[in-house]
């Protein structure tokens, strides 16, 4: 369950990213407009205040969901590794099956 949650709020950051790139796209595609010939590249210090905040909390959350989503799936299998550890000392595959 904890690897799923994360891999939602991964997922949700990821569209959020995504989307805060296009919203950089749509703020300084003017800048082009000057020298078409020139390539402008905006450096990330030079970004508003608000887009730099929310690129860095968007990639901030995007580290720590895979990060949650790694140690989630991790402790999920073993888990499941002591789990199968004792059923194999309490009793056999065959009567648990039934037959």
């Amino acid at each position: 369950m904890r690897a799923l949650c994360a891999s939602i709020v991964t997922a949700g950051a990821l569209m959020g990213l995504g989307l805060a790139c296009v919203g950089l796209g749509i703020r300084y595609q003017g800048l082009g407009m000057q020298d078409p010939n020139h390539i402008i590249y905006v450096r990330f210090g030079s970004l508003d205040t608000p887009m730099m905040l929310s690129l860095v909390v968007l990639l901030i959350m995007v580290v720590i969901g895979i990060a949650t989503v790694y140690v989630g799936l991790a402790y999920h299998h073993e888990r499941r590794h002591h789990e199968r550890l004792h059923w194999g000392k309490t009793d056999s595959l065959t009567s648990r099956i039934g037959e």
